[in-house]
């Protein structure tokens, strides 16, 4: 599966589905792309970490993904 998105594709996803949508940055419109924000948590400007990770756990619920990565869990305030 392609974790690459086009700028058609991306221009037609909701923003509910974006990890910061006000940014419209780290889609996550399937199961691929919740792991590949998970990947790519660490360039996330650090002020918006903790909404990030927020995003990704709650579309990693909606899509069966397991977040396994303990910096994303601890921002998102699991621990």
């Amino acid at each position: 599966m392609n974790d690459r998105l086009s700028y058609e594709e991306k221009k037609e996803l909701p923003d509910s589905v974006f990890g910061l949508p006000e940014r419209r940055e780290y889609p996550m419109p399937d199961a691929a792309h919740v792991r590949a924000a998970e990947a790519y948590f660490r360039y996330c400007p650090e002020e918006l970490k903790p909404k990030l990770a927020r995003a990704i756990l709650r579309r990693a619920a909606e899509t069966g993904v397991d977040v396994k990565s303990p910096v994303v869990l601890e921002y998102a305030g699991v621990s």
